[in-house]
């Protein structure tokens, strides 16, 4: 049977080549030998044969298409001829490599045809930066066409704009964000109750003509990719750092949400319309925190900055509870704040904790999100909207034996609902266990997904969901602005849009998906760095993840998990789906375990760690 498929490479030297049919997706066995002049995600077609019970490999392998443009790796000579040596997760041999006669240590080489020309050196330092983004074929630089149309915002043209800049507007971000895509307005409540809050996010339409050289490349990078210590922008820096941020004491244009909302936390209007605004101050999440745990004595802050912030309080708290009231979940993603030492080295890793400063951005955008999409529907233009499925009755029943090895009495039921999941949330979101369980929550409800229908975001419990709040950074946003502009500006007619706007959604679900693959390898890369100096500690963890390599295990308090392969099981553990069987013991997703660091590799991103705390019994 002759398939097309794309490479999978191993790091051992051999692949697979994964191919999708009729009952799913497959992969056939590629040995060494045939592998040698592939790169990993090569489009290739090729026979596929049975050499086993449920065993497949590949043979006359015929190459069809490479995506890949760039080559990181270390320079080899062999006699006079230079050559590369790949990442071994890319490629298991050396490519021949032009014009790095004098060149030696670790370089970037740019595939052009058929010939691999050498770029430049990889400095030490930034080599780690580099195999990642050569790994997922991030794009670094911005071409000459892109960056000679780069245009100026003259504030002066934009009399058709809603003027809001004597409203008292704040950013609240990360310490050092420089890309502000999102600010904040509240008016305080009327005589009903109800407030006035103003969601103004960065009209990057405004200076990103659609079709333009600098649109076709922020649509072929889809996402910014934030790798710890590295930033690679979907927009130059010179606009998504100046022209387009949300900078305070400067004028910029916005598309703005306003939200009208009850005492009883309900939107009850909403308007959507392009404005000038001008940020008065911007703050850190920490800063607005420590005003918050201060009991309003914010004496540092203007008067009026510490009133805006009280207001966004309350609105934050009032669609807190009427979220709380429909259910859905906040996943604490198993994220660590990694702390980097001066030298660049990861000096500490912990779980990543939030604030009340962060709850109330993220409800706030959320609302934008969710108004946004309803306003869209209503009008019957079509979007990228944000789905997440319900999940599986197979689905449910997985978190519900993870749940109770964890600890936890889930009770779901027949069915799994918003609501059923938030209860679920609060037995464990105050516990040790709140980042382990997460993650697990995560990996069996899985990832959300763009597509042109409206439908349910179950992890949110929102009934329409969209992405409106970070057009700096995700071109799915503004492909949404685009949409709520054309409104607008009094276009009526989408016909072809739909059809545009499904391929883009394709698109931007793979480059989401690379983007998350590749900032999660960057993380995973520090750890085992770090990890590697704590070789033979012991940690307690919590099984959350059964693959057919052995079992993914959450460390408690560091924000990281680590492979504990099946090799270092006991003798005869064979993979039953969602656990390891062996003898009279077992371990499943949920189970907590007592492990060692045995081994790390950095250019892998692996932790492999050793089971101490003996197996399990059966029960």
């Amino acid at each position: 049977m002759k398939v097309e498929g794309r490479v999978r490479v191993h790091a051992r030297g051999f692949g697979f080549l994964e191919y999708e049919t009729e009952q799913g997706s497959r992969s056939a066995f590629i040995p060494p030998p045939e592998l040698r002049p592939f790169l990993h995600g090569d489009l290739v077609r090729a026979k596929v044969v049975r050499t086993g019970r449920n065993r497949f490999g590949a043979a006359d392998i015929e190459f069809l298409r490479r995506n890949r443009t760039t080559l990181f790796g270390t320079i080899v000579r062999r006699g006079r001829e230079v050559r590369l040596r790949p990442d071994r997760l890319i490629s298991n041999s050396d490519w021949p490599l032009e014009g790095a006669r004098d060149a030696q240590g670790q370089a970037l080489g740019r595939i052009r045809g058929e010939v691999l020309v050498f770029e430049r050196v990889v400095d030490e330092s930034e080599a780690a930066l580099e195999r990642v983004r050569a790994r997922y074929g991030l794009r670094t630089e911005f071409p000459e066409d892109v960056l000679s149309e780069l245009p100026e915002f003259k504030p002066e043209a934009q009399a058709q704009r809603r003027d809001l800049r004597a409203l008292t507007t704040l950013t609240i971000d990360g310490p050092k964000s420089m890309d502000l895509d999102d600010a904040l307005s509240a008016l305080p409540a009327d005589e009903t109750g109800a407030l006035r809050v103003f969601v103004s996010i960065a009209d990057v339409g405004a200076l990103v003509p659609a079709g333009s050289a600098l649109d076709e490349e922020a649509r072929r990078r889809g996402t910014s990719v934030y790798l710890a210590g590295g930033v690679t922008p979907m927009l130059p820096r010179s606009l998504s750092e100046d022209r387009c941020s949300l900078l305070p004491e400067q004028t910029r244009a916005a598309v703005t949400v306003e939200l009208r909302i009850d005492p009883e936390g309900l939107v009850s209007a909403v308007d959507i319309y392009e404005s000038l605004i001008r940020s008065d101050r911007r703050l850190s999440y920490e800063e607005v925190a420590s005003v918050f745990e201060a009991e309003g004595e914010a004496a540092e802050l203007p008067e009026a900055v510490a009133d805006c912030l009280g207001w966004l309080r309350t609105a934050a708290s009032r669609i807190s509870a009427t979220r709380e009231a429909r259910g859905g979940v906040r996943i604490l993603r198993a994220e660590a704040k990694i702390e980097m030492g001066d030298d660049g080295e990861p000096v500490d890793f912990a779980e990543r904790a939030g604030n009340e400063a962060h709850d109330l951005v993220e409800r706030l955008m959320v609302a934008a999100n969710e108004a946004v999409a309803r306003w869209l529907v209503d009008r019957g233009v079509p979007a990228v909207f944000r789905i997440h499925p319900a999940p599986s009755q197979k689905q449910v029943d997985a978190l519900s034996d993870s749940a109770r090895r964890s600890g936890f009495r889930p009770g779901f039921g027949r069915q799994l609902t918003p609501r059923s999941l938030a209860a679920f949330e609060h037995q464990y979101a105050q516990t040790p266990s709140a980042r382990a369980m997460s993650s697990i929550l995560g990996k069996i409800l899985g990832p959300a997904r763009y597509q042109t229908d409206a439908g349910q975001h179950f992890g949110l419990g929102s009934p329409t969901y969209l992405h409106f709040t970070s057009p700096i950074r995700r071109y799915a946003d503004l492909a949404v602005h685009r949409m709520v502009k054309a409104f607008l500006q009094g276009q009526r007619s989408f016909d072809g849009s739909k059809k545009e706007l499904e391929e883009l959604s394709e698109r931007l679900n793979d480059l989401s998906r690379r983007a998350s693959k590749a900032e999660a390898e960057r993380e995973r890369m520090l750890a085992a760095r770090f990890f590697n100096k704590k070789l033979g500690q012991r940690f307690d963890g919590r099984v959350v993840a059964a693959k057919t390599f052995g079992l993914v295990v959450y460390l408690f308090g560091s924000g990281v998990t680590a492979t504990l392969p099946d090799e270092h099981l006991p003798d005869g553990a064979e993979y039953r789906g969602d656990r390891f069987d062996w003898g009279s013991g077992r371990l499943r997703v949920g189970d907590k375990v007592k492990v060692e660091i045995a081994e790390a590799d950095e250019e892998l991103g692996r932790i492999e760690l050793e089971l101490r705390d003996g197996p399990q019994p059966m029960h």
